[in-house]
């Protein structure tokens, strides 16, 4: 199983979803995130993101940010985006419907937040940090639940 955690610009939201995610599936797995942006490609997560993981005892510290490929549609099985531009946005770079099928919203997977969004901590304070962890925790823990 493939899985592809995307947010806008790959330093906040996804890292933090990478981190958790790989947390929660074997190392058979493939956990890895992108950006809808490539303004930050190559950059380490933001600092916070790095400090509220390392928190919980999750080192994403050396993931680097990267804006999804056409590639990426071929080579992972599900895309899970973190609110509706990004998912709006990766929709239109699927090529076709197979590839859209892949993609959805992370929040559905919490069933009764369905339409809810992860909300960008990268104008907040580290409190908006640790309450995205919060909901990443119980949307990563409802995947896993689900793929293994």
């Amino acid at each position: 199983m493939k899985i592809l955690m995307v947010c806008l610009g790959n330093i906040c939201r996804s890292p933090l979803a990478e981190g958790i995610m790989k947390t929660k599936v074997p190392e058979i797995f493939l956990v890895d995130s992108a950006g809808t942006i490539s303004m930050h490609k190559g950059e380490h997560p933001d600092k916070r993101a790095i400090k509220t993981a390392a928190n919980h005892g999750i080192d994403i510290s050396q993931q680097r940010s990267r804006p999804i490929t056409k590639a990426d549609f071929e080579n992972f099985d599900k895309i899970y985006c973190m609110d509706t531009n990004v998912f709006e946005d990766v929709i239109s770079k699927a090529q076709n419907e197979e590839q859209r099928q892949k993609v959805s919203l992370f929040m559905k997977v919490l069933g009764d937040l369905e339409n809810s969004e992860v909300p960008d901590p990268y104008w907040g304070e580290m409190d908006d940090f640790e309450n995205v962890f919060q909901l990443l925790e119980k949307g990563c823990s409802r995947i896993a639940e689900q793929v293994l």
